[in-house]
C-alpha cells in the first residue's frame, strides 16, 4: 500500500486548511498524563523503529520506487472513492514523488531515557516550503507506531524496579531479576506487529522472553547482535496438551520422563496444574526428590490459574494446609535450600518456581511482599508478565499526543498553542519552538525559544531529509534504562 495512505481520512485535505503561504510546520510528541499510579516519567523507545521502517523503507519500496503514475493512479483512486468527487489534489503527491525523499527534520532524546510527563520526547518539521502538509500528516502513522513501546518499555521497567528492591533486601543474587521477569505477551497482543514492539520494549529491562521475532526485531531496527550479546532468552517448558496427553494417572511418570531422560541436564519449566497442583508439590515432587537433585539443573514447576498471590504465598484463609502454605512453602518443605546472609530462605538451586498468568504491577508487589514477610527471597519466583499487562493499555495511557506548536506563515513564525477551556489542563499544549534541557537529572521544557535557542539542548537531529544521522544500538539504549 503507498504508505501516504497509512493516515486518517481527515488528514487528506489539511493542506489546502492552513492560511495561504504556510511554509511550516513544526510539532512534538508529548507524554501529558500518567494513569498508572507511581509513574510520572515515560520510558522514549521506538521513534528509530519507525523511522527506518515507515519514512524510509515503507516509503521507499511503496512509494518512491513506484512509478509515479501508479502512485497518482491509486492514490487518486483511494481518495475519490472514500470522500466522493472532491478537490484533494495530486500535484503535491507527484511533487514528493519527484523529490524522491521525505524532507523532514527529527529531533529527539536519546532512547530508553525516562521523560517527566509534560516534556517533549521529540520534535518534527519539514525542511521544504512546499512539503510543510507532511508534518502533521504524519500523526497518525507515528502515534500509533510509536505509543505502545513507550508503554511496553515504561511499565517493564517499573516491574524491574520493583523486583530490584525486593532482590536487594531479601536476595543473595539480585542480578537474577533480569530473568524474573519473563514476556508471555505475544499470543494476546493485537498482532505480530504489536508483539514485537511490546516485547523489544520489555527486552530494555529483562532478558526473558518467549517472544522470539522481538530478537530479530532489535537486531533489524535496533543494531543488536544475539551471536555477541543476550538480547533476550527462555528454557525448555511444556505446556497443558503435553501433561494431558501423558495422561491424569501418569502425571508423575511423565514429569519423570522429562526431568531424567528428555531434559537430563539444564533447566525445565513443567506446568504442574493441569489437574492438582497440590498433589504434584505433596505428592510426586517428594516421590521424585532424588531424581530432581540429581540433575545438572533445575526443575521449575508452573502453576497457572487461580490468585497468583495465593498460589504462590499461601492464602490465610484456604481450606487446606496446603493451600495455606503455597507453592515456594511447599517446596521449601520438600527440597529446602539456604538461609542467605539477608536472613531469607533461598530455595535449592536445583528448584524454582514460575507464575505466567495474570500478574500486574500490584500482585507483583505483593507477591514480592508476601514472601519477604514469610522469610522468602523474592527471587525464588519467576513472573511471566503477559498482554494483563502489555495489552490493557492504550495512548492514554500516557496521554500521548502530537501537536503542532510552531508554524511559518509568509516567511513569518507563529507561536500556536492548543489550551481547550472545557479540559482539566491536561490538553494544554507548549508554545512555539521548544528546547529540552538536562537539569539535575532531569529534562525540563522550555517554549517560546527562538531558532538559535533551539538548535541547542538535548533534543539531537537523528534524521533529515531521508537520511538517518543516529543509529542507536540495544546495548546504549539498555544502559540508559539502568541509569
Amino acid at each position: 500500500m503507498n504508505p501516504l495512505l497509512y493516515t486518517d481520512g481527515y488528514k487528506v485535505d489539511h493542506r489546502r486548511q492552513y492560511p495561504d503561504n504556510t511554509t511550516l510546520v513544526y510539532s512534538n510528541w508529548t507524554p501529558r498524563s500518567s494513569r498508572i499510579e507511581g509513574i510520572n516519567k515515560v520510558v522514549f523507545f521506538g521513534l528509530q523503529y519507525f523511522i527506518k521502517k515507515y519514512i524510509i523503507q515503507e516509503f521507499q519500496e511503496n512509494f518512491f520506487n513506484k512509478s509515479k503514475e501508479e502512485i497518482c493512479k491509486k492514490y487518486s483512486r483511494r481518495i475519490n472513492n472514500y470522500l466522493s468527487t472532491n478537490s484533494v489534489g495530486i500535484k503535491h503527491i507527484e511533487q514528493l514523488h519527484d523529490l524522491g525523499y521525505i524532507p523532514m527534520v527529527f529531533k529527539a532524546l536519546p532512547e530508553g531515557v525516562s521523560v517527566p510527563i509534560r516534556v517533549p520526547m521529540f520534535t518534527m518539521y519539514n525542511t521544504h516550503p512546499e512539503f510543510f502538509w507532511l508534518t502533521n500528516y504524519f500523526e497518525t502513522l507515528l502515534s500509533t507506531t510509536v505509543w505502545l513501546p513507550c508503554n511496553s518499555a515504561t511499565i517493564a521497567k517499573k516491574y524491574k524496579n520493583i523486583l530490584d528492591n525486593y532482590a536487594k533486601e531479601t536476595s543473595s543474587h539480585p542480578e537474577f531479576v533480569d530473568w524474573q521477569g519473563h514476556d508471555f505477551s505475544m499470543r494476546g497482543m493485537a498482532g505480530l506487529e504489536a508483539a514485537n514492539m511490546s516485547a523489544a520494549g520489555h527486552l530494555l529491562s529483562f532478558t526473558g522472553t518467549d517472544t522470539i521475532p522481538s530478537i530479530d526485531f532489535l537486531e533489524t531496527y535496533y543494531n543488536a547482535n544475539s551471536d555477541k550479546e543476550l538480547i533476550g532468552g527462555s528454557v525448555a517448558a511444556t505446556e497443558h496438551s503435553v501433561m494431558c496427553m501423558g495422561t491424569n494417572v501418569g502425571e508423575q511418570e511423565t514429569i519423570k520422563r522429562l526431568i531424567t531422560e528428555v531434559y537430563p541436564n539444564g533447566i525445565v519449566s513443567i506446568v504442574s496444574d493441569t489437574w492438582d497442583l497440590w498433589k504434584v508439590l505433596t505428592e510426586y515432587l517428594p516421590n521424585l526428590k532424588k531424581e530432581v537433585l540429581a540433575r545438572n539443573g533445575k526443575v521449575v514447576i508452573r502453576p497457572d490459574s487461580g490468585n497468583p498471590v495465593h498460589i504462590i504465598c499461601g492464602n490465610p484463609d484456604g481450606k487446606t494446609d496446603k493451600e495455606k502454605k503455597g507453592v515456594i512453602e511447599l517446596l521449601w518443605e520438600t527440597f529446602g535450600g539456604m538461609t542467605n546472609a539477608l536472613g531469607y530462605k533461598e530455595l535449592d538451586s536445583h528448584i524454582g518456581a514460575i507464575y505466567g498468568d495474570s500478574i500486574t504491577i500490584e500482585r507483583a508487589t505483593e507477591i514480592c511482599e508476601r514472601l519477604k514477610q514469610k522469610g522468602f527471597a523474592s527471587t525464588n519466583i519467576v513472573l511471566g508478565i503477559g498482554s494483563f499487562t502489555y495489552q490493557y493499555n492504550t495512548r492514554d495511557t500516557f496521554g500521548f499526543a502530537m501537536k503542532a506548536t510552531y508554524g511559518e506563515v509568509d516567511l513569518e513564525g507563529r507561536e500556536i498553542f492548543k489550551d481547550p477551556i472545557t479540559d482539566d489542563g491536561v490538553k494544554k499544549s507548549a508554545k512555539g519552538l521548544l528546547k529540552i534541557e538536562l537539569e539535575s537529572g532531569e529534562y525540563k521544557l522550555y517554549d517560546q525559544v527562538t531558532w538559535e535557542e533551539e538548535k541547542k539542548g538535548e533534543l539531537r537531529e537523528i534524521y533529515r531529509d531521508g537520511k538517518l544521522l543516529i543509529n542507536e544500538n540495544l546495548a546504549n539504549i539498555r544502559a540508559r534504562i539502568k541509569e
